[in-house]
């Protein structure tokens, strides 16, 4: 099984946003400039040497690709987190520190028309990586509903408020806090969504905060395709074994065609081999990031065939009902499989 690509990056720039969260800024070497290009809503894998065994850890890009600024990821302490609480309370500007290229498909399509987006807590992260690209390449309008703890708590507020000055008609921020108004109940989120269902949504925060958000777009219509959530979960330490299939006696060796980056490949799958390594032994370079079922880096649609999944930690219902799957825990089941990965 192949091993995540890491390359070495400086930190250029710790910047403190709250009490309990960091940002790191990345200088990127020449030779790794179009490797390190990314999508706003992507995230990046950090190996974190926090112990005997360093930890992979996914962090999403705060920095937006239509600025040319800085690569630059946002990180909030957990309680009992190691990476996190070493990254924020050990790492320093000068230090070197192993980064896998962007992955992720957390990303709007398009920037045409309006944008409904609802952070909460560091998964805001993300999502101002989309209004900052948004706001510099669309004309829509976009309503950011933004929950925390505390007022301390809330990261980015003072670039909110800078961007809130200068698209006063285009960007309308609502601040909630739990401290004042209690956890938002699905009641009060469709309230913030009414009148958006023609918007693209994103949704990225703690787990209740995204089932509850995403309950009440349901509730409200809201079609699943213009649904996004980014779930994320701690990837297992580099020494663990990952997932892998159970050996197939006797099956039916499958006939696979994938579409990535506009090119058309046909390869055979074997009895009970996972996709994204029949794929790479085929010659492609299909994206991946954790091969763990935990991160959708290589979420890719199904529109032929049948496959199984070994483990699934991040696709919702909807979207396996989609048609989507991930390539790193997907196994062939039939005579003929067709993929195609989102442009």
């Amino acid at each position: 099984m192949s091993k995540i690509q890491y390359h070495p990056l400086k930190v250029a720039q710790v910047i403190e946003e709250t009490a309990d969260a960091r940002s790191l800024v990345f200088d990127i070497p020449a030779e790794l400039k179009d490797a390190f290009k990314y999508k706003p809503g992507q995230f990046l894998t950090l190996r974190v040497p926090c112990g005997a065994k360093p930890l992979p850890r996914c962090y999403s890009l705060s920095s937006t690709p239509t600025e040319n600024g800085p690569l630059q990821v946002t990180i909030k302490r957990v309680a009992g987190g190691r990476a996190s609480n070493w990254l924020c309370g050990c790492l320093r500007a000068g230090d070197t520190l192993d980064v896998a290229v962007p992955a992720g498909i957390f990303t709007p399509k398009s920037y045409d028309g309006d944008f409904l987006m609802f952070g909460g807590g560091s998964g805001v992260t993300p999502v101002l990586s989309i209004i900052r690209s948004v706001l510099n390449q669309g004309k829509g309008r976009i309503r950011l509903f933004y929950a925390n703890r505390d007022e301390r708590s809330v990261i980015f507020a003072a670039e909110l408020a800078k961007l809130s000055r200068e698209h006063p008609k285009r960007l309308q921020v609502i601040h909630w806090l739990d401290s004042v108004q209690g956890i938002p109940s699905q009641v009060q989120i469709e309230a913030m969504a009414q009148g958006w269902e023609n918007a693209q949504c994103f949704i990225c925060g703690p787990g209740i905060f995204m089932d509850t958000t995403a309950a009440a777009l349901h509730q409200l219509g809201f079609p699943s395709a213009r649904v996004h959530i980014e779930r994320f979960v701690s990837l297992p330490e580099e020494s663990d074994e990952l997932p892998v299939p159970v050996a197939v006696e006797g099956g039916t060796v499958s006939q696979v065609e994938v579409e990535l980056d506009g090119e058309v490949h046909k390869f055979e799958a074997q009895p009970g081999q996972l996709l994204i390594d029949a794929m790479e032994q085929a010659g492609m370079q299909p994206p991946y990031s954790c091969r763990a079922g935990a991160c959708a880096a290589c979420m890719c649609h199904l529109d032929d065939g049948e496959v199984e999944m070994i483990t699934n930690q991040v696709l919702e219902q909807s979207d396996i009902a989609q048609g989507w799957i991930l390539s790193c825990q997907a196994v062939a089941k039939s005579p003929v499989v067709k993929l195609r990965y989102p442009t």
